[in-house]
């Protein structure tokens, strides 16, 4: 499939990279159908993704892992959320939290709240919100320079 995106120009995006978000992404629920976009400069998977989507192809939302971040995060995920996503074990369960960069790069923050857990057998996926004291927005600076990131 190759698809015009307006940060990444035309790329070609292979049938068993496209995820499937039940419920699309919190406040865009008619976009379903996304894949992750890495830093082709750096060779590898840095740690800033985006998830492109695929149904309206102007709209890339920065992801990353958030152990990147905050090393200890373990979401409670409620086990009727994940329900939908099919049969998920340790190596095949991908999670990345959405990462909102505002002008001051000092208050780039992840949202701990709401992850993207995906099923990577069947590249099924849903932006699940748990439950607990997980912050919307946990500063990637504090966190990173030793200062705690809520």
């Amino acid at each position: 499939m190759r698809v015009k995106t307006r940060l990444f120009g035309e790329i070609e995006i292979a049938d068993e990279k496209i995820i499937n978000l039940i419920h699309g992404l919190i406040g865009f629920p008619d976009m379903k159908r996304y894949t992750l976009i890495f830093d082709e400069e750096k060779k590898d998977r840095g740690n800033i993704m985006w998830l492109q989507s695929l149904d309206e192809t102007d709209f890339a939302m920065p992801v990353m892992l958030p152990h990147v971040v905050k090393p200890d995060y373990a979401p409670a995920l409620n086990e009727d959320s994940l329900e939908q996503l099919g049969d998920l074990t340790e190596d095949n369960t991908y999670v990345l939290v959405t990462v909102r960069v505002p002008k001051n790069p000092k208050e780039a923050s992840i949202n701990l709240k709401a992850p993207i857990v995906i099923n990577t057998d069947t590249n099924v996926g849903d932006q699940i919100i748990i439950d607990g004291n997980e912050p919307v927005r946990y500063l990637i600076h504090d966190a990173i320079h030793g200062k705690d990131g809520e």
